[in-house]
């Protein structure tokens, strides 16, 4: 059982570590540069190179039915379930097959908005909310949630 953290703007890397730890759950921490992480015969840094989406690309390739993918990005949630993994977002939310496909959908379309907004005054950029408590103990409660049901599975 592994738990694979896309690390770019992840604001939840302790609370993985802990959760993790308590279900003896592996960590790989992926991203293209180095940073800290636990030290801990379970948690490892893996760093790729900084070509385009080459922390995806690994964590797409190990991704499968005994992992949990932490990550925000759509498209790397969707190639990660297409894996057999579970995904979590950030904020506690999960992705699965039925919602996959909508959430794809409304990322091209705001892709397309913001890709029209371009040179007009007064556009307003938008983004995420920011994350909140309330966030991190969803995130919490899920990810316990969801490494119980992989530790049943065994």
């Amino acid at each position: 059982m592994a738990v694979l953290v896309d690390a770019d703007a992840c604001p939840v890397k302790e609370e993985i570590y802990r959760v993790a730890e308590r279900h003896r759950a592996h960590v790989r921490v992926v991203s293209n540069a180095a940073f800290r992480v636990p030290v801990g015969a379970r948690v490892k840094r893996i760093v790729v190179t900084d070509a385009f989406d080459a922390a995806d690309d690994w964590i797409a390739a190990h991704a499968g039915p005994r992992t949990v993918v932490v990550t925000g990005d759509i498209l790397l949630a969707g190639r990660a379930l297409r894996a057999g993994a579970r995904v979590l977002k950030h904020d506690g939310r999960e992705f699965d097959a039925a919602s996959i496909g909508s959430a794809i959908a409304t990322r091209a379309i705001m892709a397309d908005l913001r890709a029209g907004m371009d040179g007009l005054l007064g556009a307003a950029g938008g983004g995420p909310p920011p994350f909140s408590k309330a966030d991190r103990s969803h995130f919490l409660q899920a990810l316990d949630r969801i490494l119980v049901a992989l530790s049943r599975q065994a």
